[in-house]
């Protein structure tokens, strides 16, 4: 998975609105260019490893993330 240095501020951003709001849409330009250096699996495999989901929105205009229930109650 392509990793870039912005990647743990974008986490943190996602995280924190994910604590108080059931979804976010990430549409700003520099955001997406980080997602989208990611393949499809890779992104679905970051999404999981912090127990989000993800779904591409608007062909690719934006990307929603949003907390996995099954995973969040196994953490």
């Amino acid at each position: 998975m392509a990793r870039s240095e912005d990647l743990p501020a974008l986490v943190a951003k996602i995280s924190a609105t994910l604590a108080l709001k059931s979804e976010i849409f990430i549409n700003h330009p520099a955001e997406l260019k980080i997602l989208r250096s990611m393949t499809d699996d890779d992104l679905r495999n970051f999404a999981a490893e912090h127990g989000w989901c993800t779904v591409r929105r608007l062909g690719g205009r934006q990307i929603e993330f949003y907390n996995d229930a099954s995973t969040r109650a196994k953490l």
